[in-house]
């Protein structure tokens, strides 16, 4: 009888273990995109931001 509760512990043990490994993988490959993510909202602001400066260096230059 001993071993049956030993044995259905191991079972909820494993289970348990199971399923955190599997959201600590989810977890991490969400961390990888949202890297991903950052940079690509990195370069298009750093597009935008050189945009912007012509912009202004054309209007300065219309203006005067």
């Amino acid at each position: 009888m001993a071993r049956s509760h030993f044995k259905s512990a191991a079972k909820k043990i494993g289970t348990a273990i199971g399923k955190a490994d599997r959201t600590a993988h989810k977890v991490a490959r969400a961390g990888i995109v949202a890297r991903e993510e950052l940079v690509q909202l990195s370069k298009q602001v750093e597009s935008l931001k050189r945009q912007l400066q012509k912009t202004t260096k054309r209007l300065k230059n219309a203006l005067t």
